[in-house]
């Protein structure tokens, strides 16, 4: 489960990233970087739903004892 918490993370950057690109060439025409920015928010909704639902389920805990 901490993989695919990691690789939405990742994604999450890699879109943010590909958006400051899009933004750069297509200089304010076509979509890209619209598109790319909400692949973002998607990832980054992703990576907040599944900590609480890793949290509540007891998968991750928040301050673990050593």
């Amino acid at each position: 489960m901490k993989f695919i918490l990691g690789a939405l993370v990742i994604a999450a950057i890699v879109s943010l990233f590909s958006g400051l690109v899009f933004l750069i060439k297509d200089a304010g025409e076509g979509d890209r970087l619209i598109k790319a920015l909400w692949y973002r928010l998607g990832f980054s909704i992703a990576v907040l739903v599944l900590i609480v639902v890793l949290v509540y389920t007891g998968h991750l805990t928040l301050n673990p004892q050593p």
